[in-house]
């Protein structure tokens, strides 16, 4: 069971790693002064959440890697985050339909995990449900913002929704892995809510007056390690000064 738990608590910890470089890329170059402070807060919440997770998920592995060995010497292969947290921020507007999908599923997940069996991803899941609940919060006032604003933002915010939406199916794809934990009362398989999520998201894109996109095509494979060729770029940046200079310390 070690293994299962092992391979669930790293892909949760690479969806937060990878969600908080894309989220960081944003500072200095938001919109305005206050969302570039809160984009910077919510990159480090997901930092701090991936710290929590990858450190764990070492001591499950019983390999001798910490966080950063989990974090910094590892190529795109071996990352198990979901294909949605690496794809470019694009539009503004494309990064907030990215949050608001993801944060929803996050609450979602860290939910559930505090009555995990698991004490310690129980108490990961107290620490990090408070977080990503403003997260939501955050990127569903956007939404509201830029769909139900001018004629432009509408425009640009449908077209953002429509462009990631595709993406959200492999969040809540069922495996043998998820099946086992959620049997073993560890984690819930997301399957079981993504009626949840749909009911989170659908609300705020009705407010935004926006057109939930039919169900269909979901790419997928960032589960098994296959990515899309953003994740090799990204991570050349994260980890260019941890290679270039290993066991280095401030």
């Amino acid at each position: 069971m070690n293994d299962d738990l092992f391979g669930y608590v790293l892909r949760l910890g690479d969806d937060a790693l990878v969600a908080a470089q894309r989220l960081a890329e944003w500072t200095t170059r938001a919109p305005e002064m206050e969302e570039d402070i809160a984009l910077a807060n919510i990159a480090l919440d997901q930092l701090g959440a991936a710290r929590l997770l990858l450190s764990y998920a070492g001591e499950l592995e019983g390999a001798g890697r910490d966080e950063d060995a989990l974090a910094y010497l590892r190529d795109d292969r071996q990352f198990r985050n979901c294909l949605l947290v690496e794809l470019p921020n694009g539009d503004f507007a494309v990064t907030m339909a990215k949050l608001l999908f993801l944060a929803a599923y996050q609450r979602l997940t860290y939910e559930w995990l505090v009555g995990s069996t698991d004490e310690r991803l129980s108490a990961i899941g107290k620490k990090t449900r408070k977080e990503v609940a403003y997260h939501l919060d955050h990127a569903a006032l956007w939404v509201r913002r830029l769909g139900d604003g001018t004629e432009e933002s509408h425009r640009r915010m449908q077209a953002a929704v429509d462009e990631v939406w595709p993406y959200t199916h492999e969040l809540f794809a069922a495996d043998e892995l998820t099946a086992r934990l959620d049997a073993a009362g560890l984690a819930a398989a997301p399957v079981t809510y993504r009626g949840q999520w749909l009911e989170t998201v659908e609300e705020v894109l009705a407010d935004a007056t926006l057109t939930r996109p039919a169900d269909g095509w979901g790419p997928g494979g960032g589960r098994d390690g296959v990515h899309t060729e953003h994740l090799s770029y990204l991570l050349a940046e994260m980890q260019v000064l941890h290679r270039a200079h290993p066991g280095a310390r401030w």
